[in-house]
């Protein structure tokens, strides 16, 4: 048989297959239905009534309904989520907070008519902290050690008032003998450089720090009062410096993610003390003295530069 008569012949035989299919797909979309014709009408009472057309023995056609779709192929299961890479990188970030500090300290004076005293000042002074921060974080097991720099403005401020009045030369008070401290404090900038160890529980670290402060003060008296010999006196100085202290804490961070973590931070500083003894012609002298401590706490986030771990493609 030649090439010619088998490409003949498989012709043939599709196009027969092809019109039996078509003819098969027919005789389903009839079954159960009469062929459409007149009306039969039949005799009644009053009078032609019509007639059933369907034939003897024929099922009646089905109602007709919406199709249902039958998924073969269910979609595959979410990928597994991007594990934690751990806290090793350099961060960065911003925090903010309360911080109240103690003005512990006194001012001592005595005036050309032997009136003196030493008040103390004991007001805190308080308000809000808040700035930025970068750091390094190197992980080893579940131990993290790192180094951390801060810097924050702040508004902390506090002005005290203090009366001091000469109850032995003037029991009743009647002639004002005494004299009356108007002492302030503010802070305008704080920082630090800070070592951090910590545990890893996964995500959350637990940590302590601690290092060296270093702010920027204003310090301000003011003094004023009746001498002995009923005689008024007055002094004031303003003096601003920049004093280098310690700072030790703790804190907790979460990682959202492998970039983004929150963070909760208390720490104590301890700036020294601020001297103020100025000389005035008057005779009149004094001597201020600050200690300079601090609580703060802190909130904040830090957003980790070190590349997110590859995605990991769920296996179905």
């Amino acid at each position: 048989m030649s090439r010619f008569s088998l490409f003949r012949d498989f012709l043939l035989a599709s196009a027969c297959a092809i019109m039996l299919t078509g003819a098969d797909q027919a005789g389903a979309a009839g079954v159960g239905a009469a062929p459409a014709g007149p009306a039969q009408f039949g005799t009644g009472p009053t009078g032609p009534t019509p007639t059933s057309t369907t034939q003897p023995g024929a099922a009646p056609a089905a109602p007709a309904g919406p199709a249902v779709a039958v998924n073969l192929f269910p979609p595959p299961p979410p990928p597994p989520p991007v594990p934690f890479a751990g806290w090793t990188g350099f961060y960065a970030g911003a925090q903010i907070g309360y911080a109240w500090g103690d003005n512990v300290g006194t001012i001592a004076y005595a005036t050309p008519n032997d009136l003196y005293g030493a008040p103390p000042l004991g007001n805190e002074a308080q308000g809000v902290i808040g700035g930025v921060h970068v750091g390094y974080n190197y992980q080893i097991d579940q131990f993290v050690i790192g180094v951390e720099g801060t810097l924050d403005p702040t508004t902390l401020t506090r002005n005290s008032v203090i009366l001091n009045p000469d109850i032995v030369a003037d029991p009743t008070g009647a002639l004002g003998i005494g004299s009356t401290v108007n002492g302030f404090v503010q802070s305008t900038i704080q920082g630090a450089i800070r070592a951090r160890v910590g545990y890893a529980f996964d995500r959350l670290l637990v940590y302590g720090t601690g290092g060296v402060a270093f702010g920027a003060f204003k310090s301000y008296f003011q003094l004023y009062g009746i001498d002995l010999n009923l005689a008024t006196f007055y002094a004031s100085d303003t003096r601003s410096t920049s004093r280098v202290g310690w700072t030790a804490g703790g804190g907790v961070e979460y990682a959202i993610n492998n970039n983004w973590s929150v963070i909760g931070e208390y720490r104590y500083s301890d700036f020294g003390h601020i001297t103020d003894v100025p000389t005035f012609s008057s005779g009149l002298t004094y001597t201020g003295d600050r200690h300079l401590t601090q609580n703060q706490v802190q909130v904040g986030f830090s957003y980790k530069f070190a590349p997110p771990p590859p995605p990991v493609v769920s296996k179905y």
